[in-house]
């Protein structure tokens, strides 16, 4: 095949599903129609089946009836969508990168703290951050002095997995609230006895690393809490541009805005007007826009092969941007679930647009 491929990287599960199409929420005919597009053939691969020199791979690649294994040359730019915990894993990619493959998106996990460390580092970008520290028992008496309301979460968590809240009453001391196992949309809460973690959270904070991060009074509606997410991509000029963004409500009751935790996405302008001031919305999602490119921007200096992010930021009730996290592999299922479908196929589309710049940019070297 020319060099006019792109390989798609996904994990083990997900490529043994693209013969039936079950790929979970990976959209694989968004990357077939977006890459018609810019001339390119997408070829769905996953690390196993790359060969040892790097030069050849075992790939899917629809026929126009149905998808088939084939041997093939190595594209020469590849996205990546899978996740590679094991460090072996991400030293086979980035030696591919050493020898001329271009594997954008290499690294799309980093750790919450080190996000946090990164981003204080600029001062333009400080007042947008909540206060944050890794959790050991010390930063966290810090942080119960000098705040009321906390959020513990796993440095390497997602989805919402593992998130407490740890909150200070006037009439009743502090309280933890954490997820009951009987189901994802049920909480408990536990009175501390003098100040102090259960014993229970104290072992699971000794064995998962966690971040202790300061909660921001994050704008609300039906007394439900509000964030955004913004998917910020690299595209047909190598630019960083705001591909969309959707609103994240709370389940009632909950304190998470995860869609995987209850949450509901629903377009961002239609929230918003219900939640803030109507006249301070077209406002506050310019400030939100500005912010999401100008962390994403920061980041893509200052880490290897970025292009593809999904960025968490809050609101409170005044309109204030804040950022909260960032994904390095946007789950971008959440545009559909608010109706918004062009921005949908829109996040499909980006990736491949920079595929083809990347292309192009080589042919020119």
């Amino acid at each position: 095949m020319s060099q006019d491929t792109i390989g798609i990287l996904l994990n083990s599960s997900m490529y043994r599903g693209i013969p039936t199409r079950r790929t979970g929420q990976e959209w694989i005919t968004g990357y077939e129609e977006a890459a018609r597009e810019y001339g390119l053939t997408p070829v769905f691969l996953r690390l196993a089946g790359i060969d040892p020199a790097g030069a050849r791979c075992v790939a899917y690649v629809y026929n126009g009836i149905e998808y088939v294994e084939q041997q093939l040359p190595l594209p020469a730019v590849i996205h990546n969508r899978a996740l590679y915990p094991r460090l072996a894993a991400r030293k086979r990619l980035q030696s591919l990168n050493a020898r001329g493959i271009t594997i954008f998106n290499t690294t799309n996990r980093y750790g919450k703290d080190f996000i946090h460390r990164l981003l204080w580092g600029a001062p333009h970008l400080r007042p947008y951050l909540p206060a944050a520290m890794p959790l050991n028992s010390g930063n966290l008496r810090k942080m119960m002095s000098r705040h009321s309301d906390l959020i513990l979460k796993p440095i390497r968590g997602s989805v919402g997995h593992g998130v407490m809240r740890l909150r200070y009453m006037p009439s009743s001391g502090w309280e933890l609230t954490y997820a009951s196992p009987l189901g994802k949309q049920q909480w408990r809460t536990v009175q501390l006895h003098r100040g102090q973690l259960p014993p229970w959270a104290r072992r699971m904070l000794r064995r998962t690393p966690y971040l202790v991060q300061e909660r921001i009074p994050l704008a609300e509606y039906a007394q439900r809490p509000i964030d955004l997410r913004i998917t910020v991509q690299r595209g047909g000029g190598g630019d960083w541009s705001v591909t969309g963004r959707f609103a994240k409500v709370a389940a009632a009751g909950s304190f998470v805005c995860n869609l995987a935790r209850g949450g509901e996405a629903l377009p961002a302008e239609e929230l918003l007007a219900k939640a803030l001031p109507e006249r301070i919305v077209p406002a506050a999602l310019a400030h939100v826009n500005e912010l999401a490119l100008t962390i994403s921007r920061y980041l893509g200096n200052r880490l290897p092969h970025l292009a593809d992010l999904g960025l968490d930021i809050g609101l409170t009730a005044s309109g204030k941007p804040y950022f909260i996290e960032c994904n390095g592999r946007d789950q971008r299922y959440g545009f559909r679930k608010a109706g918004l479908l062009d921005a949908w196929k829109d996040s499909y589309r980006q990736p491949m647009a920079y595929a083809r710049y990347l292309l192009d940019q080589s042919d020119r070297a």
